[in-house]
């Protein structure tokens, strides 16, 4: 058995969107490397028989960036977006399922950023218009009492609407949504309306961001309004009852801006998952009129159908672990899956189960390190669960080790029962250095209901720090950790985490902040979204506020790019720590996630190396 490589972590082809035929016998989906090795992304598409009798072919082959694949009403056509003419640039070709060179559908010169195919054969594209040119200047106009809104020109330029007449090439515009930015689009199956969710701005700015919904006329571009949704709102899926058609979507639980998302029926905005204990993550249509929806339970995931008559959603089937891009028709459904022993595959069967892979996952002779499930209380006595991977070959008895404590980001995220091998998410890649690796769902997070993600808002770092200590006390009750070898990394969320723990205590002798929030104000003022960050922490919550506490050193990495979280954030750490031991690493040309290959690579072989050395 072989050993794992920084390599094989960023070069592992995952498979995405995952689409069956309308017929149910054939699926289409892109797959791709976790890092990127050129100056822009590449990936593929791949067909295959939803029955397992023919293996996935490639399909319409190039070394572009294909993505988004849809097929035509008649299961004979695939569309979908792709850069092969311009790197950079996507635009909607189409090709026959047996195969033949794809018809490039569109030449609009700043891109096609989405699509709908509609019943009679046209296409409904979102993109920009055609000659649109940001604001140069950029200027913002706020006029206290006015009955007007605010102005705000964005560096991005909003997305329109237009129809495609495959025939003609002919695109014209659909609707008129003003300034609003369209975002999504869903046709009702019989083709008669859109759902459009629109931004206020398309730029996420502090304090602007407002969402819409709306109803659109595909033939006439005559636009109904459904009312304010739901912060967030997105996915709008639509299903049928007795009453005709319904449109459902997912938004943020009200009514503060902290807390789990919900699915909503448009008519009235009303709450189907209200009370649950577990949040929904996706929405599909059956492909017999019903809604699906895929809900994150605890560690693992189910997928339910909602009950017209009680408005209430069945759980039709549990899977172990993550499922991911969620298709379905014709009695089947198509989706990624991944397992603690299994990484990301395409998946199709009932939606009840059993699922069949289409391929058996790719699993190199290499030497993986267990994973548990952990089940422990916090210090209130609050149920909490967790993963913890434990090095290739050993067990517990082995113990106690250097414990690596990696926290997820969101906060509103989770760590499912899934493969842990990725870039940042890296379990596998530090275990296999001998680290035992922690991976803690705390509060705030996903899986748990709404209560459990809202009781963090303006409490980041008090109850979910506490989580977390009580899960090393538990790994180090059981002769698991070693109290005087432990470490704490995170991304995002996580990084504020991993910053605010060496705050607050001298027990880590390793740390890791990677895109971390150090201060929550200037977050608010700086990054994509204001007024959420301000309902999630203060100054008085904010690592900068007691870095001269820091004794624990810090690996500091950022990308130069990253508007999310700006680069701000690091330098402050940075400065505040002086001559303190620390390292920081900044990225070019990377956002808040990293996505060329090189510096994947370099951030697996430097966070390991860190630890190694502190935790040794």
């Amino acid at each position: 058995m072989g050993e794992l490589t920084a390599e094989a972590v960023v070069d592992r082809l995952v498979p995405r969107t995952p689409r069956l035929s309308p017929d149910g016998r054939w699926v289409v989906f892109a797959s791709a490397p976790v890092g990127q090795a050129g100056a822009h992304p590449v990936s593929d598409l791949w067909l295959a028989s939803a029955d397992g009798g023919e293996l996935p072919r490639a399909f319409a082959p190039s070394a572009a960036e294909d993505r988004e694949p849809r097929w035509s009403p008649d299961s004979a056509w695939v569309c979908f977006l792709s850069d092969r003419a311009e790197p950079g640039t996507a635009q909607l070709y189409r090709a026959g399922r047996e195969g033949g060179a794809p018809e490039q559908l569109t030449t609009w010169p700043p891109g096609i950023r989405g699509f709908v195919l509609l019943p009679d054969g046209s296409v409904v594209l979102i993109a920009p218009e055609e000659n649109a040119q940001a604001a140069d200047p950029r200027v913002r106009v706020v006029r206290p009492g006015s009955a007007e809104a605010p102005t705000w020109d964005t560096a991005a330029r909003p997305d329109r609407l237009w129809t495609l007449d495959p025939r003609t090439r002919a695109v014209r515009p659909l609707g008129d949504f003003g300034s609003r930015h369209v975002v999504e689009a869903a046709a009702r199956p019989d083709g008669a309306t859109l759902a459009v969710v629109t931004w206020s701005v398309a730029d996420r700015e502090p304090g602007l961001f407002e969402p819409g919904l709306h109803l659109v006329d595909p033939a006439t571009g005559a636009r109904q309004e459904l009312g304010v949704p739901a912060l967030e709102a997105s996915s709008p899926t639509w299903w049928r009852d007795e009453t005709g058609w319904r449109l459902a979507y997912l938004g943020l639980t009200p009514p503060g801006l902290i807390g789990g998302n919900a699915v909503f029926d448009a008519d009235q905005h009303r709450n189907l998952t209200a009370g649950m204990s577990c949040c929904p993550t996706e929405l599909a249509e059956s492909g017999d009129g019903g809604l699906l929806a895929v809900f994150a339970e605890g560690l693992d995931t189910t997928i339910r159908r909602l009950d017209p008559a009680t408005g209430a959603f069945t759980e039709l089937g549990l899977a172990p672990g993550s499922l991911q891009d969620l298709s379905a028709s014709a009695g089947r459904i198509a989706v990624v899956t991944s397992t603690a022993t299994e990484p990301d595959a395409v998946q199709i069967g009932p939606p009840g189960g059993p699922l069949t892979p289409l391929v058996e996952p790719p699993l190199p002779g290499i030497r993986w390190g267990a994973q548990e499930r952990l089940a422990y209380r916090a210090e209130d006595g609050l149920a909490l669960d967790g993963l913890l991977v434990l090095p290739p070959g050993r067990t517990r008895a082995d113990g106690p080790f250097p414990l690596v404590t990696l926290v997820h980001g969101g906060p509103y995220d989770r760590y499912a029962d899934r493969f842990q091998l990725g870039w940042f998410r890296c379990g596998q890649w530090l275990a296999a250095a001998g680290f035992a690796v922690f991976l803690p769902n705390t509060r705030g997070g996903l899986g748990h209901g709404h209560a459990f993600a809202a009781c963090v808002a303006g409490d980041v770092g008090g109850a979910e720090f506490t989580d977390l200590l009580a899960g090393i006390d538990h790994l180090v009750e059981a002769g698991v950790a070693d109290e005087n070898r432990l470490g704490i990394g995170g991304g995002s969320h996580g990084g504020f985490v991993a910053a605010w723990a060496v705050t607050q205590t001298d027990r880590f002798k390793a740390a890791v902040v990677n895109a971390g929030v150090i201060d929550w104000p200037l977050l608010a003022a700086t990054g994509e979204h204001g007024r959420f960050e301000l309902a999630l922490g203060s100054r008085e919550t904010s690592p900068i506020t007691y870095a001269h506490r820091i004794a624990t050193p810090v690996l500091i990495l950022h990308g130069e790019d990253d508007t999310n979280v700006p680069l701000s954030q690091a330098e402050l750490l940075h400065h505040a720590l002086g001559d303190r031991e620390h390292e920081f690493v900044v990225y070019p040309r990377e956002g808040h996630s990293l996505r060329e290959r090189a510096h994947q690579l370099d951030f697996l072989h430097r966070t390991r190396e860190w630890f190694s050395h502190l935790l040794a």
